[in-house]
């Protein structure tokens, strides 16, 4: 199995420019204080109530100063934050505390163009076998918050500040996405509402947060939720609480996979055209900072590209810093992870391997994996009320019970929800299913004993769509995938945690390929994707290094599949189903390429509630 892609790396590290790494700073001690309601604090059941108008809401633009110099020019960054608070924090003096959400979405997006995707062959093969500031000319928007977070919180007695990440909008910079610098740039804001950073309005003169407690709360969606993220492995002074949603743990595992180029999908249930093939690091910077900036920030932009590696997919020193995973013990604020079960975007992976950073480290939280995609719950559930439940009580000290609630809220495809006491389900145990063959070309078993003779497949590449020709029909034969099925099913099967592979196989005729399991519930009605999962042949020993493969000779090949929460219903057949190019996600060369796997060395491990299937 692969361990060492957490390491420090410190070899590749000194290879890097000095201004690609930036240090981590030291996290500061926790505050030993909790808030306190405020008596002019509405709660009704444990859940704070509008009491303020928003039409009376004090509403500004300011910059935020930073500490950082992203562009490179020798002046430090100024990062723009709008702002709504209740009018009372000016008539009646009272103090809030503030929801902030961080985002490189503000204004002035556009640009980039995906990477080609389709090759004729794999391009790890060959190399291993030859050995302006404002980004754009719009006038600034009127002081008017976009979004509903002002429209929901501001009458609940909270403030709300909109900030624009380092390099995007209307602040200074250029974008470094997901880096140190990045992350200082939106620790920032949380410094100068807690006195510890200055900002300036938009005349220049300098303006105190003197309206808030200091506590802050910070949230958002996708990019907008990773940021939280990032800012709470500093361990910056205030953060009480973040809510991330759908929200990166490790770029890494956002664009490749176990050392394989591996596009997020931009289709929440993981068919269908992927308009996100080929995209990168670089592209999304380019995105982010807008026409406007392209020139001016061609020198960061650019770098993106080179150091990410799109011809081995092997984990560096680059992506190491974009990691936040290894910096969880930073971690002081307490967490409300969200996220969609059906997420091909910000894959499962980036959740699960967050919440288990934070068990680690023993860091408050809770958890809500409803059954959509990329994005929030939406309005029909508690989730409303629970977050609102959630912020009440981190940022005004509202006692209401919901830390001593089950921390786990998993929806089903129904649409109800079910409460666990930790996440995976408690009683979740490794289950593991063998493969087994009958004869060269039959679609086989999955069981408690494995064997059989040897099975081969050929890569199909660019020509077929994986849900759409690989997975169906699962008894019958097919030259481009290989299928092993359970026995019907004698009761519900509950599935809670990360899947994995271990597959003895061998590439006959290339010298890299991809693999690709996918897990499938085989009912009357037809199937259903569960999760998948893809590996590159070349990086089996380890994620930061590629090994060529000899044609013909069998190797072990073992990788996890995107964590789930299912239910396969009793009846129904387990299914794996092993491809090699994944058309929607991976690199796509031609087809042909032959692989061979030995079912009597192969398996896969369920995580089943109970154990037993």
């Amino acid at each position: 199995m692969r361990t060492s892609r957490r390491l420090a790396l410190l070899v590749l590290t000194a290879a890097l420019p000095l201004s690609v790494v930036t240090p981590a700073v030291a996290a500061p001690a926790p505050r030993s204080d909790r808030p306190t309601p405020p008596p002019w604090l509405k709660i009704e059941n444990g859940v704070s109530v509008p009491q303020f108008d928003l039409a009376n809401a004090v509403e500004e633009t300011l910059f935020v100063q930073t500490e950082v110099d992203s562009d490179l020019d020798g002046v430090k960054d100024r990062v723009r934050v709008r702002l709504s608070r209740p009018g009372e924090t000016e008539t009646q003096g009272i103090k809030v505390p503030v929801v902030f959400e961080h985002s490189p979405y503000r204004y002035n997006t556009g640009g980039g163009v995906n990477h080609n995707v389709d090759f004729s062959v794999l391009p790890q093969e060959g190399v291993q076998r030859s050995a302006a500031d404002a980004g754009g000319t719009a006038a600034a928007p009127r002081a008017d918050l976009p979004g509903s977070l002002d429209n929901y919180w501001v009458p609940r007695g909270y403030a709300v500040v909109l900030g624009e990440s380092i390099g995007t909008g209307f602040s200074d910079g250029c974008p470094t996405v997901g880096d140190m610098k990045e992350t200082l740039g939106t620790k920032a804001v949380i410094d100068w509402l807690n006195g510890r950073a200055k900002a300036y309005d938009e005349a220049g003169a300098p303006v105190a947060a003197d309206w808030t407690t200091g506590d802050v709360g910070m949230t958002g969606v996708s990019y907008n939720g990773t940021l939280p993220n990032q800012v709470a492995t500093t361990g910056v002074e205030g953060l009480r609480t973040i809510v991330p949603v759908s929200a990166i743990a490790s770029w890494y595992d956002y664009y490749r996979a176990n050392g394989l180029v591996r596009a997020p999908h931009s289709n929440t249930s993981g068919r269908g055209e992927n308009a996100f093939q080929g995209e990168d690091l670089d592209v999304l910077g380019y995105y982010v900072e807008g026409p406007g900036r392209v020139e001016k920030c061609a020198h960061i932009t650019d770098a993106l590209l080179q150091y990410a590696d799109r011809t081995t997919g092997d984990y560096n020193a680059y992506w190491h810093e974009r990691d936040y995973l290894h910096r969880a013990r930073g971690v002081k604020a307490s967490v409300f992870v969200v996220h969609g079960l059906e997420d091909y975007n910000v894959m499962p992976t980036a959740y699960s391997s967050w919440w288990s950073q934070l068990e680690r480290y023993d860091v408050p939280r809770k958890i809500w994996l409803h059954k959509g995609g990329h994005g929030g719950p939406g309005s029909a559930s508690d989730y409303q009320r629970t977050l609102n439940r959630w912020m009440d009580y981190w940022l005004f000290g509202v006692r209401n019970g919901v830390m001593s609630e089950p921390r786990a809220d998993v929806q089903r495809p129904d649409g109800t929800y079910e409460k666990y006491a930790d996440w995976p389900a408690p009683g979740a145990r490794d289950t593991k299913l063998r493969l087994s063959s009958t004869d060269a070309t039959t679609p086989g078993g999955l069981g408690r004993s494995g064997g059989g003779p040897r099975q081969s497949f050929v890569d199909s590449g660019r020509t077929l769509d994986t849900d759409v020709s690989l997975l169906p029909n699962p008894d019958a034969a097919n030259p481009n995938r290989l299928a092993y099925l359970s026995a019907p099913l004698a009761r519900d099967t509950h599935l809670s945690g990360t899947p994995s592979v271990s597959l003895r196989a061998s590439v006959d005729n290339r010298y890299a390929a991809n693999l690709t399991a996918v897990l499938v519930d085989y009912g009357p009605d037809g199937q259903t994707m569960v999760t998948r999962g893809w590996t590159d042949v070349q990086n089996r020993k380890d994620v930061d290094r590629s090994t060529p493969v000899e044609q013909g000779k069998e190797y072990t090949f073992e990788w996890p599949l995107e964590s789930d929460d299912y239910v396969f219903p009793a009846g129904h057949r387990i299914g794996l189903v092993i491809v090699s190019t994944d058309m929607h996600f991976t690199l796509r060369p031609l087809p042909g390429t032959q692989l061979t796997v030995n079912p009597g060395k192969s398996a896969v491990t369920l995580p089943v509630v109970g154990g037993r299937l």
